[in-house]
């Protein structure tokens, strides 16, 4: 009995010997390099073991069949073999590097972010507010970086060598019609929008995606703030008027309202403005914002709404005129946009939203009466898949009605009519490509139909990105961009075509240890520029697509944060080599808007002892061209060069409660932005001119800000 149970034993076990099966193999990286320590084993088994510092690995099994194989190692996509388990041996296997989303290369090319949350980012929310000089506008923050030019009789946008209209603004997707507020002839703007609403900004000045268009030169891309992190009441005493703002947060659900009313007529008693203007009524205006937020599991649904009301009545001076020219001006705008966001289990994402706009102006100029209309809308869907961490697509479709209608009444009787209704359709694919995390690409391509210009264009965009270290990396960028042209030739009803111009752009960029260095080289071309023969777009005046142009140039940027304890400072130098014939030019020359050189210092200070934060900025801009018809050239001559240095000062009474002082153009620089000419000559056959200057040289601001918060600490610092 001993000898059969013996004998048994024996038989299985030796059967159980003769059943096993040796799987092996050696382990490498695309470069041929040993993987020490990989996980190596048959899925749903226990079966397996880690690789030697040579790479290789060997097991024992006795699983049989069609068996899964597989290969993981942190840093490196899982490897998959399938196959029967008996040809599993001496196998040769190459891991791919992951993609990392912390440290892997990133589509830089013309494009600085703002965001807490963005690796690329230049600029963080904080700073958009902080910068002295700015005043808390966003965009007067935003041309302290390379590539942009201070106009400062304008004061939006001008974005490497495009005019103001070149720059188009986004609010989470969906555009901003009129992004400004209004204003008199050389008397700047500034943007409509709070900064405290928004969690980041994309400011790309050149090579943006396919997913934006009808824009040159810039897109501005504003996302508003998901999910508020407390209940708080800001509150706001200016020495231009106040502020009142409140957060509500319901579980899932938020609202936040802001609403201001600026006043201009208690400083301009103090402080009157004294170079070629009278205030009549300086300007006044009440603007009110609101964020609804509802998030989901897998949702997220966004409500953004703002107004705006303001008016002004100024006496400006004109070299042709015996006495000053009146202008009066009110402006209502109405602006609600919606977005929603929904994740599916299979990663994909939708995203749809709509914006809709309604603005009008009534203005009075000497005599004459003009009343424009503009009612504009965006609708837009766009489906997004990520099928794994280096490969994702996304498209998606929009549709913009613009209905824009414009009358002229003359003094003497005489009325004009302008309108315009155009519908936009455009489609656009991209996808994002990360062959490892030392390159990556991202190719798209958008078409347009405007049934004003009754053309269809098609725009391909290509970025490239190469990271040969862990702190730098090159990219580069190719666009082509179609716009239609603006409201003020719209309107004359002409056939035209939309203007192009093409990007071109080499990118470096360094980020680590507090620092932050990006030099930038661009060249752009331009194509079917409208002309017209008339010193302004009229009604009877003869319009071609005939103009062309380019803009080149290099954009260099610095930043550091870490090398002086509580200094955080940057510095931004653009050349700019551009010239173009478009609008009534006689020739190809550069506009008056486009210096040569640009030059920002900005430097921001904490001390402790005296619980402030100091900021001073300096700005520097070259001569800008101009022409004087006392010269056969043609813009041949040079203004002086800009200067510009201001300071503010932020002092915590308490940790809500903050006093504020700014001064624009601390030391008083008479900056000349231009020069009008007399239309006729005098006795000697000389035309005389008057100088364009600001209405005042500095600008002072003082504020009191408090915020009520649930926490006890927030307050208003990021604001300022």
């Amino acid at each position: 009995m001993k000898n059969q149970i013996f004998f048994l034993l024996t038989f299985l076990s030796t059967g159980i010997l003769l059943s096993q099966t040796i799987v092996s193999g050696t382990v490498t990286d695309t470069k041929n390099n040993p993987i020490v320590g990989a996980n190596v084993y048959l899925e749903g088994t226990y079966d397996g073991a880690s690789t030697t510092e040579h790479g290789k690995f060997s097991f024992e099994t006795t699983e049989t069949g069609t068996q899964t194989l597989v290969i993981s190692m942190l840093s490196f996509d899982p490897y998959y073999e399938v196959g029967d388990v008996k040809h599993l041996e001496n196998l040769q296997i190459k891991l791919v590097e992951s993609i990392n989303a912390l440290t892997g290369v990133t589509l830089t090319a013309g494009t600085f972010e703002a965001g807490d949350n963005s690796k690329v980012s230049v600029l963080k929310p904080l700073d958009i507010v902080t910068t002295a000089g700015a005043a808390g506008d966003f965009v007067a923050a935003l041309r302290t970086l390379p590539g942009t030019t201070t106009v400062n009789e304008d004061g939006r946008l001008f974005v490497r060598g495009g005019s103001a209209g070149e720059t188009q603004v986004f609010i989470d997707g969906l555009r901003v019609f009129q992004p400004f507020n209004a204003t008199a002839n050389n008397i700047p703007t500034r943007g409509r929008f709070s900064p405290f609403l928004f969690k980041g900004i994309t400011f790309s000045t050149g090579g943006y995606s396919a997913e934006y268009g009808q824009a040159l030169s810039s897109v501005l891309l504003l996302n508003t703030t998901d999910v508020p992190d407390q209940e708080k009441t800001d509150i706001s005493l200016m020495s231009v008027g106040g502020g009142l703002g409140h957060t509500k947060i319901w579980g899932d659900q938020s609202l936040s309202i802001n609403t201001s009313y600026i006043n201009l007529s208690p400083y301009e008693s103090l402080i009157p403005s004294s170079q070629g203007v009278r205030w009549n009524s300086p300007y006044e205006s009440i603007a009110g914002e609101a964020v609804f937020r509802s998030k989901g599991e897998k949702s997220m649904f966004k409500l953004y709404t703002g107004f705006n009301h303001s008016n002004l009545d100024i006496d400006q001076e004109d070299i042709n005129f015996d006495d000053f020219i009146r202008f009066r001006l009110k402006n209502n705008n109405l602006y609600f946009n919606s977005s929603y966001k929904y994740f599916f289990e299979n990663d994909w994402s939708l995203t749809t939203g709509a914006a809709v706009s309604r603005d009008s102006n009534d203005i009075g100029l000497l005599e004459n009466a003009i009343e424009t209309k503009e009612t504009a809308s965006h609708v837009k869907v766009k489906l997004r898949k990520n099928f794994s961490n280096r490969f994702n697509l996304t498209f998606g479709s929009e549709l913009f009605n613009t209905d824009y209608e414009e009358t002229f009444m003359a003094n003497d009787g005489f009325t004009f009519e302008g309108s315009y209704d155009d519908q936009l359709w455009a489609g656009f694919t991209e996808t994002d490509i990360f062959l490892s995390n030392q390159f990556a690409m991202k190719l798209g391509i958008r078409g347009e139909h405007s049934s004003l210009m009754q053309d269809f264009t098609v725009s391909p965009r290509v970025s490239l990105a190469y990271k040969p270290g862990d702190k730098g990396q090159f990219s580069l960028a190719y666009g082509d961009f179609y716009q239609n042209p603006l409201t003020n030739v719209a309107k004359f009803g002409q056939p035209l075509l939309s203007e192009k111009t093409s990007h071109y752009i080499l990118n470096y960029q360094y980020v680590g240890d507090g620092k932050t260095f990006r030099a930038e080289g661009y060249y752009k071309d331009y194509d079917n520029l409208v002309k017209y023969d008339a010193e302004q777009p009229q009604f009877d005046s003869n319009f071609t697509n005939l103009g062309n142009g380019y803009a080149a140039g290099l954009d260099v940027f610095w930043r550091d944060n870490k090398s002086i304890n509580n200094l955080d400072y940057w510095i931004s130098y653009s050349y700019l080599d551009t010239e173009r014939d478009y609008q009534n030019f006689s020739e190809r020359a550069t506009p008056n808007f486009a210096p040569k050189h640009n030059f920002s210092l900005v430097t921001k200070y904490w001390v402790n002892k005296l619980r402030s934060q100091v900021g001073l900025s300096y700005s520097y801009g070259s001569g800008r061209p101009y022409d004087n018809p006392n010269t056969p050239g043609f813009l041949a001559e040079k203004t002086k060069s800009y200067n510009n240095l201001s300071v503010n000062w932020a002092y915590l009474i308490d940790q809500q409660k903050i006093l504020y002082f700014s001064v624009n153009n601390l030391l008083s620089f008479n900056n000349v932005s231009n020069y009008q000419y007399a239309d006729t000559p005098n006795m000697n056959g000389i035309y005389d001119r008057r100088a364009i200057t600001p209405p005042a040289d500095s600008f002072f601001f003082v504020g009191f800000f408090w915020t009520i918060s649930t926490d006890g600490k927030s307050n208003q610092l990021d604001n300022l």
